[in-house]
This record gives structure tokens, C-alpha cells and sequence, in this order.
């Protein structure tokens, strides 16, 4: 596994290292022990699966608050998404600043979005899958979200917004 820091601490695109021959190739496409030695956290308390019918389909902004905090490791299966990460550390220099990174299933990227920040992402294709490795389980009462438009963030989303669940529409705005 290759990773490739971004602009905001921790938040890092992971590429795959294939081995091919004829018959395709094989590739790792997680390792605790390579995640440790890249100093970031494992991701192997729990799996997730995404499926969205309609490209336009927007999911996010979310994270979980301490002591349920969890690191991601996100994986688009088949389609494509543009995948964000926003930095909500208020002792961080890019507090506020987001990160986005287009993955498919044709460009096998991952990207890493660690404790302490937002995630979402807009599908970019109809039947889209996005599968995702967590370091801690779903907890609802710790789960909290912030406004995929709000204009205190700044994200330019790819294409207009065709599908959003009412919670994610109604989370209050920054300002």
C-alpha cells in the first residue's frame, strides 16, 4: 500500500500496489501493520457497505464525537464518488479546511479521513458502492454532522445535489 498525505493532517490517499500477470493482479487493500508504520490508526473494528441507485446522491457530512471517535478507510467498489474530508480539530491549522478526492472502481484509490475529521461524499455514477472500514462501531448517540453546503466550509460538490436524507439536510449551519 502506497499512502500519500494531503494538505490536512492525517487525511491520506492510500493507492493499491498490484502484483499481475496474466491472469489480472492482487493487491493488499488493508494492513493494520502498514497503517501503524504510516502512523495512522487501524481501521478493523467494523465494515460497511454503501449502495446508491442515483448518481447526484450526497452522504455526509458525519463523524462521531469522543469517546466513539473513528478513524475511516473508504473504498469506492463500483462506480464512482467525490469523497471529502473536513477538518473539525479547532487546534488545528487547517480547522475548517476539506479535502476532496475522486474514487472509483476504475482508479482503486482509497482515502484514509482520520479521528477529528468530517466525511461524505456525492456518488459521480447510478449504482454506485462505497464500502468503508471503521476503527470504532457505529454509535448513535455519538454520531454528529454539519451541512454539506454550508458556506462556512467552502465544498463545491461536482454536480447538483439529487438525492439527501432529511437528517443530512437538516443539520444547523456553522455560522
Amino acid at each position: 500500500m502506497l499512502f500519500t498525505p494531503t494538505e490536512i493532517d492525517g487525511v491520506t490517499i492510500v493507492e493499491l500496489e498490484p502484483r499481475g500477470d496474466d491472469r489480472g493482479f492482487f493487491a493488499r487493500f488493508y494492513c493494520r501493520e502498514e497503517l501503524l508504520g504510516a502512523g495512522l490508526d487501524p481501521v478493523d473494528e467494523q465494515g460497511n457497505l454503501s449502495y446508491s441507485t442515483q448518481a447526484g446522491t450526497l452522504r455526509g457530512l458525519h463523524w462521531q464525537e469522543a469517546p466513539a471517535a473513528e478513524a475511516k478507510l473508504v473504498r469506492c467498489i463500483a462506480g464512482s464518488i467525490f469523497d471529502v474530508a473536513v477538518d473539525i480539530r479547532p487546534d488545528s491549522p487547517t480547522y475548517r479546511n476539506h479535502v476532496g478526492v475522486e474514487l472509483s472502481a476504475a482508479n482503486r484509490l482509497a482515502l484514509y479521513v482520520p479521528k477529528g475529521a468530517a466525511h461524505g461524499y456525492q456518488t459521480l455514477e447510478a449504482d454506485t458502492e462505497v464500502l468503508y472500514l471503521t476503527s470504532t462501531p457505529y454509535t448513535p448517540d455519538a454520531e454528529r454532522g454539519m451541512r454539506y453546503d454550508d458556506p462556512a466550509l467552502g465544498i463545491t460538490w461536482p454536480h447538483e445535489v439529487t438525492e439527501l436524507s432529511d437528517k443530512d439536510a437538516n443539520w444547523e449551519l456553522l455560522s
